[in-house]
């Protein structure tokens, strides 16, 4: 029983892998042609094979330890921040869950918030004034917009009536969600994009102040594993965009082609958008963002009562 839950672990973990790879290639061909450039296009047929030799690249590589650091905290981040990647697709519904949970948007929800700690533990462990300002930076983007993530997750739960990510594809048999609640799914993808500290939002790595931002020190292996659970983060983001929002006919197809269009999205703003100064990052969390889904959270619990109200006059 052991070996087969390790086995269904391990098939249902590689997909996600394989996804992270050549979503690392399309980005790079995407804004290859962007610049006028081809990309990748050496290793294998048009540079498919690119991505695989990265990653052997990288974990043949030396790592090299600063020698200040704390050991143990440093090469333990990484592993966390894979761990908590792998972690946060466990209750979504591709065919079928990993995990059945009939509170899955908490447990989304509290794994994303863990996630912060790696980020911290690393820039911390580096012993570096550039990696620990940018842990700075990246913790307090994250814990910024996630409070927008969580009350507009909480406006969703009072339209569709619980928790289970299956019940969201249930309640979208005959429409999205989003043409209803188009303020609520442009709020979430721009916080998703703020959340995943990618550009424009990507104050984390300004390059004329941190260089790199919280993994400068890290090299090799564990800079791969960061690297792998920052694009695990952003298919993970779409990929629940999709189940909140965009769910009518619920399909592995389906759920891929809307996926891959979000992704794309993503790699268009990296290729088109400058990047955003810290104080307007923290601006549109803060004042705009958080009113906006306040009220509309108020909306959203007061309809029933409203219409409870009309259906009892009646």
């Amino acid at each position: 029983m052991f070996y087969l839950s390790v086995l269904h672990a391990f098939l249902y973990f590689i997909p996600v892998l394989l996804a992270v790879a050549f979503l690392t290639l399309t980005e790079r061909k995407i804004i290859g042609y962007v610049q006028l450039r081809k990309g990748p296009n050496v290793v294998g047929p048009y540079g498919l094979l690119q991505p695989i030799a990265d990653g052997v690249k990288l974990f043949i590589k030396e790592p090299i330890k600063p020698a200040s650091s704390n050991p143990w905290v440093f090469f333990f981040a990484p592993m966390l921040a894979l761990i908590l990647a792998f972690l946060l697709w466990m209750p979504v519904p591709i065919m079928d869950a990993f995990i059945e949970l009939n509170f899955a948007v908490l447990f989304v929800l509290a794994i994303s918030s863990l996630s912060v700690y790696s980020i911290m533990a690393s820039g911390w462990s580096s012993n570096s004034k550039y990696a620990l300002l940018g842990a700075l930076r990246a913790v307090a983007q994250m814990v910024s917009y996630e409070v927008s993530l969580g009350l507009i997750i909480l406006s969703l739960v009072c339209l569709v009536g619980g928790f289970n990510l299956s019940q969201f594809s249930c309640a979208q048999e005959d429409t999205v969600l989003l043409l209803s609640c188009w303020p609520l799914g442009i709020m979430w993808f721009v916080s998703t994009v703020a959340e995943t500290n990618r550009s424009p939002f990507d104050l984390t790595e300004g390059e004329s102040e941190l260089v790199s931002g919280f993994n400068v020190e890290y090299s090799g292996g564990p800079f791969a594993l960061f690297f792998l659970a920052e694009y695990a983060n952003i298919l993970f983001m779409n990929a629940l965009s999709v189940v909140l929002f965009l769910s009518a006919h619920f399909t592995l197809l389906d759920m891929s082609f809307k996926v891959g269009i979000l992704a794309g999205l993503y790699v268009w703003f990296r290729a088109s958008y400058p990047r955003f100064r810290y104080d307007q990052l923290m601006h549109l969390a803060w004042k705009s963002f958080l009113p906006m889904s306040l009220g509309l959270l108020m909306l959203n619990f007061s309809l029933p009562l409203i219409f409870s109200g009309v259906g009892g006059n009646m």
